[in-house]
């Protein structure tokens, strides 16, 4: 590893830079994983060492990119991020709790909402959030979780209720981190619109979270808007791509009459997101310049192949 200079003058900073040190809001975007979870990682559990300037300022090279894909290798087994040290200095495999943690977790979030305790939902998930990155948090703790009530609020009293609230809590919770990154001064800026009648629908959010934490800026319709109107907010807005969003059938003749024309006339890449995706796969899976993705990783998935082929214009 090498050494950074012992004084900190802008040149010798940019020199360390150009030596193929990072920063880390490039190794955030390079790893999915925020700041503010990478530094966690540091302080609390010593699981990075990243070198400091004279100033202060962290910066990594790629061993440490390495060693952020292995620990992220353990946290997607569901090994809690506090026995993750352990195993990275230890040569053997260990017999690793597919889900002992998150298990935890999404008890303590359920036991929260049932009790409608906003502020009890609000510190258990802060704290994971600044523990966990996004695509963690959504297979191990938020699907799991929204799957497992779903089958509670079937046919139950008082279910509607938990959901409403679990929907808007998600919603106000999402929608902020949203926002936030948005006020990022650069990326691609992409448009999400809702097709379906629930404008809380968690799988629109989550799909704007993780599409959001991907240097990608998202703008929401979290409204339904008729297919016919959509290419009056592309001419206006040009985004680098169209988000469609449902999660319930749609029309198909009015999607094989609108969406052609869309893909064709924007030139702008199209993905329909969400059970819509794969109820309609016979009518819609020739289009050009349409893309379908059932779950807010699949989405997430289908836009970074976009990024990466210098798709998204």
């Amino acid at each position: 590893m090498n050494e950074l200079p012992s004084t900190e003058p802008a040149s010798d900073y940019l020199q360390a830079l150009q030596d193929g040190w990072l920063p880390i809001r490039d190794v955030a975007r390079q790893t999915g994983v925020n700041a503010v979870t990478l530094r966690a990682w540091e302080r609390r559990y010593g699981l990075l060492k990243p070198q400091r300037t004279p100033k202060g300022h962290r910066l990594y090279d790629q061993s440490h990119v390495a060693r952020i894909q292995h620990i992220l290798t353990w946290l997607n087994r569901g090994v809690a991020v506090g026995q993750v040290g352990l195993l990275l200095e230890n040569r053997d495999t260990p017999e690793v709790s597919e889900d002992g943690v998150w298990h935890q977790q999404r008890q303590q979030l359920q036991q929260a909402l049932l009790q409608l305790n906003q502020p009890q939902l609000d510190e258990a998930f802060n704290r994971m959030l600044a523990l966990y990155p996004p695509v963690t948090l959504l297979e191990r703790l938020l699907l799991p979780l929204l799957e497992s009530l779903e089958q509670r609020w079937q046919g139950q009293f008082g279910g509607q209720l938990e959901r409403v609230f679990l929907h808007s809590w998600l919603h106000s919770k999402l929608s902020a981190r949203v926002y936030h990154s948005n006020r990022q001064p650069h990326g691609r800026r992409l448009l999400l619109v809702n097709l379906g009648d629930n404008p809380l629908d968690p799988g629109m959010w989550l799909t704007a979270w993780l599409a959001s934490g991907n240097q990608l800026l998202i703008d929401v319709f979290q409204w339904p808007v008729p297919l016919a109107e959509l290419g009056l907010a592309l001419d206006s807005m040009q985004p680098a791509a169209l988000l469609l969003y449902a999660s319930q059938t749609l029309d198909a003749d009015c999607l094989q009459r609108h969406l052609p024309r869309l893909a064709s006339s924007s030139g702008v890449p199209l993905l329909l997101v969400g059970t819509a995706a794969s109820r309609h796969v016979a009518e819609l899976g020739d289009i050009p310049g349409l893309s379908l993705a059932v779950t807010p990783l699949d989405a997430l998935n289908e836009l970074q192949r976009m990024q990466r082929h210098g798709e998204l214009s």
